[in-house]
Order: structure tokens, then sequence, then C-alpha cells
């Protein structure tokens, strides 16, 4: 399409440059004339096809006002006029191209850094491999200034990384080893190893390409918005094109009236306004895949969250230590973490984490799956796990995820874990509330208390807690007609259905799953909550620019047909005024496109 427009500009300058020389130079106006005619007859022709495929569709287009001015120019002999008016009408589709590529250039950016190659590490040497064949478990090396090329973990090397083409944060990171490095950042000036933790398709980088390149496959309704005006703009250019002619007697009245009143700033304001609002938003880390999920988001009355890893930060942390009398707090988990050491449960890593002395040494350690460690320390049997596995004595249990230390059969106290709320999830609820979004819930699969608990902390309005994936999308779906639209925001796999039943699914995608970003219409890269208030900011300033851009060509068209309908404007000169109403609502739209 966007070659097409590119060609029928061309086609139109080069008819017009031959008319010229026709008219000014052979003195062969009759030339200039047919010349002008045919090329505008082609053009109307070809206009009327994509009409009719726009009525199809089940919309009404404002093709219709731009074909009849054309043909009203060329009837009524205005042959110059109509040769502006096809100038601005397809320079107008070109330059609409050309806006939507330059806003769209934040996206493009992702696809131009795609890592291709990785450099595989075998004993002393290193080999060059397509990206594709990397396996998990692989050593590579990343050189200076290198795209990391898949999800790992450092190895050996201390660097720098740049990461703002995937979280939108421009200050570098550094990376120490036993950090996580995500793919597409790029490495700074030191040398690294890295562990591929995945492969190259199941990356973050290529999960963000993947969504780039569906929101290119998926084209917005661009045109919703402004098929609102189209039809009493239409009726009204007409309307005053035929009482001009009517009084006057003149039918070059009509084409002076429409030719004013052509329906560039309907075809163009509001596609380039969502436009750039999709490029301002992924500026501000947030992939939206259509312009039609900045208008609906810009509507939405009601917010669900899920708990895990959207509300809480994802991954459990000790919270208390109940040592049994005779046995010290930082004893308890000196011992549970030393047990745990070796382990790669994910408690067993928070444990380690939440000990801030040295481990001590644990000799014939073994690990009961799904039950618990025993490792042998200071010459005595450690057993951290599970209640049942640790030791045979009666034990209150707690309610809430724990890991029982016993020495020698004894029981010596538990440690417990929490899902910490984020820390900006609290500020994120209050920003939705400002914007009056006065209904918030939390979907949770936890239970009641634990979800009122956060709910409470964090300012929701609502809970459904024991949730399954199922009955989140009945929640959704019985929400009343005036909480929607709704919005689902959500990072794991489980969420993934409830996403793309909401009107607008929302995924927080720094570190979550690939199934809830692909069935989201938007996708938080940054793992930062507030970025959806960002979202909702940024779609209700862009449809604010959409409309105003509309409305103001608009205004400036009535006038100018309320003059020409008296005469005033030849019909060549209101063609040029035309292709500064233009300009202006063009210039108008790209507004959308900066951060205020």
């Amino acid at each position: 399409m966007k070659l097409t427009n590119y060609k029928r500009l061309w086609g139109v300058l080069t008819i017009g440059a031959i008319a010229l020389i026709c008219q000014f130079i052979l003195h062969e106006q009759q030339w200039a004339a047919w010349l002008v005619t045919i090329l505008g007859a082609l053009i109307a022709l070809l206009m009327f096809v994509d009409m009719i495929k726009t009525l199809r569709s089940g919309k009404f287009g404002v093709d219709l006002l731009a074909i009849t001015a054309v043909i009203a120019t060329l009837a009524v002999g205005e042959y110059w006029a109509a040769l502006i008016v096809l100038l601005m009408l397809t320079g107008g589709d070109a330059l609409e191209d050309f806006a939507a590529n330059r806003a769209n250039s934040e996206l493009q950016s992702l696809l131009a850094n795609s890592p291709q190659n990785a450099h595989l590490v075998t004993d002393d040497t290193v080999t060059a491999i397509p990206i594709d064949q990397v396996q998990v478990g692989q050593h590579l090396l990343v050189k200076p200034g290198e795209v990391i090329p898949v999800d790992g973990t450092v190895l050996t090397g201390t660097t720098t990384v740049d990461e703002s083409s995937l979280t939108g944060e421009s200050r570098p990171v550094d990376k120490h080893p036993d950090d996580p490095v995500m793919s597409g950042a790029i490495n700074g000036s030191t040398a690294i190893q890295i562990q591929a933790d995945q492969t190259a398709a199941n990356s973050q980088y290529q999960n963000i390409v993947r969504l780039v390149r569906q929101a290119e496959n998926q084209p917005a309704h661009f045109v919703r918005m402004a098929d609102r005006y189209a039809v009493p703009f239409t009726l009204g250019a007409y309307l005053i094109a035929g009482v001009a002619w009517w009084l006057s007697g003149d039918p070059v009245r009509v084409a002076e009236v429409l030719v004013v009143a052509s329906p560039c700033p309907l075809i163009l304001a509001a596609p380039i306004a969502l436009v750039s609002g999709m490029s301002r938003s992924s500026r501000n880390g947030i992939i939206v895949k259509t312009g039609t999920t900045l208008e609906k988001l810009a509507k939405v009355r009601s917010f669900a969250f899920d708990k895990t890893g959207t509300i809480t930060q994802g991954h459990l942390v000790v919270d208390q230590l109940l040592p049994e009398p005779g046995t010290t707090a930082s004893r308890l988990l000196e011992l549970a973490a030393s047990a745990e050491q070796q382990s790669n449960h994910v408690l067993a890593r928070s444990l380690v984490a939440a000990n801030p002395t040295t481990l001590l040494t644990a000799n014939h350690v073994v690990e009961a799956t799904a039950a618990g460690v025993q490792a042998t320390i200071d010459g005595q049997t450690v057993r951290a796990g599970k209640a049942s596995y640790v030791t045979d004595q009666p034990i209150t249990k707690v309610d809430q995820t724990a890991v029982y230390v016993a020495v020698n059969g004894d029981y010596v106290g538990c440690v417990t874990f929490t899902d910490r709320v984020r820390p900006e999830a609290a500020e994120t609820m209050a920003a939705l509330h400002d914007l009056k979004i006065d209904h918030l819930i939390m979907i949770s699969g936890d239970r009641q208390p634990i979800a009122e608990q956060i709910a409470q902390e964090v300012g929701i309005d609502r809970i459904h807690a024991d949730c399954l994936p199922t009955d989140k999308i009945n929640v959704l779906k019985q929400l009343p007609a005036d909480l929607t639209p709704v919005a689902m925001v959500g990072d794991g796999v489980n969420d993934a259905p409830s996403l793309a039943v909401a009107d607008v699914g929302i995924a927080m995608g720094a570190h979550g799953a690939t199934a809830a970003s692909e069935s989201a219409d938007a996708v938080v890269l940054k793992d930062d909550l507030t970025r959806v208030s960002t979202a909702v900011k940024i779609s209700r300033d862009t449809m604010r620019v959409a409309r105003q851009a509309v409305l103001i060509g608009i205004a400036i068209c009535t006038g100018l047909m309320l003059i020409a309908s008296f005469g005033i404007i030849p019909a060549i000169i209101g063609a040029l005024f035309q292709e500064a109403v233009d300009t202006i609502t063009i210039l108008y739209a790209l507004r959308a496109r900066t951060d205020r």
C-alpha cells in the first residue's frame, strides 16, 4: 500500500510537469487539459474502488467527498484545480506513510538491533554460531558493544549494559557474576561470559520482536474516530455546495466549495495521531499493538489486576523467623540457609539471600523432592522443609508458606515467606483513581484473607479470591455495562485467557510469560506497574490530540466552504488553501508523539 501511494504521487507529479510544459512552453492548452482529465478520471476510479471496499467492511469512509471534488473540478473545466486536488490527495497519503514511519521509529529500532549470531565457548575455543542454534546451558562470549543474544546469567566479567531498547530506561545497568541479563541489551566496554538460560526463540528480545511484528501485521482501524465525523461533514459539504449552486445558478460554485471541503484532515489527522501515540508509548516502555487499543484504553472505566507478579513482586522472600525456646532467630536462619545452600528450590534461594552471616559447611546433603533437605552441619543432622519431613513431633503449623527446621529430630522453629507488594503498587492505584477510574478489582487465585490484606494495602476497591482462570473470565464478563470497558493486567500463563477476554489486556512482560504477552493488547516492557497508569494518560492525551486535529481541520474547511459559496475563492486558490489545512492538521496530530 505504501509503495502504491508513492507511485500515485509520482504519477501526479509527472503528469503535472508534462501538462505545465504543454500549456506554458508548447502552448497546447488542450493537451494539458486532456492529460489532467485522463489522470483525474483514473485516480477517481481507483479511489472509487477503495471506497467500495470500505463500505463493504461496514464502515463509512470519506472517500466519496474526495471523489466528488475531483469530478466536480474536471466537469467545470478547472483542470489545474483538479491537478492540485489530486496532488493533495496522493501527497497526503504518501505523507501519512512518511509520518507513520517516522512516528513508529522506536518500534522499528527493536527490529534493527535483533541479534543474529552468538559466540559459543567450548573449552578454550570460541565459535560463531547462528543464534537459533544456542541451547540452554551453553556458555557464550559477549564481546564489547555486542547485543546480548539470549537471556542468560553472567558467569565471568563485570560490565555495564544498555537496556533502553527493552525497558525504556536510559540509565546504564551494572552487571556482575550471577546477575541475569536480557537478550537485546547492548554490552558495554568489557567482554563477559554468560550461561544461556533460554533459547533464542524463548528469550525476552525475540518475544518483543514478535510483538512488534504482530503490531505491524495487525493494522489498527485508524479511521474509526474520524468516521464518526465523516457523515455530518460530507453531508454538510454537499448541502453548502448545493445551496450555493441553487442561489447563484453557477455550477462552478459546486467545484469551488468541494475543493476546499477535501477530507484530508479526516483521512490523515486521526491515524497520524494514533501512530504517534503508539510511538510515544513504546518510548515509555509500553508496546501498544494497535491504535484501536489506544482508543479503548482512553475510555476504560474499570481495571482488573492479577495479584502474584502483578501487584506483588512475584517471588517469595523471608517474612518472619519463629524460633522455638532455646534457639535464636539468627541461629534458626543460619541453620535453614546452610542446609538449603546447594538446593535450586526458590525458597532455598530466598533463605540464602536473607542470611547475613557466612554459611556453615554442609556435608552429606540429600534432597527429597517436594519434601525438603537433610544435611550434616557441625556434626548434627539438620532437616529443613515440610513439617512432616523434618520431625515426627507434633507441630503447630503456620498459615502461610514456611520452611520448618529440626536438629537431630528436634523441632527448632520455622521460617515464613511472603510475596511482597510492589513498592509502586499503591502509587499506581492512586494514579488510576486520580484519572477517575474508580473501580479497581483484584482477581486472584490466592486465599481471601491474603487477598484482602494486599488489596487494603494498595487501595484496591473490590476483591475476587480463590479464582481459577475460568473464574477470572467470568468476573470480567459479568461486569455491568456502566463499568465497561474493562482493562485486565496480568503476567502469568494463567492470565492469558482473561487478558484476551478483557476489552484491553495489559501484560507485565518484563519477566512474564510469553503466552500472556501474546494474548494481550499491550505489553509493559519494564518491571514497573506505574507504566499502566502512564499508558492510560498517553492514550487519553493521544485521543484528545487526534480529536482536536480533526475538529480544527473541519472548522477551517467549513469556514472556507462558506466563503467559497459566495464565489470569493477561485477553485485553484481553494485547492492551495486546502494544502495549508492539511499541513496544519498533520503537524498538530504529530503533537501526540511528544511527552508532556
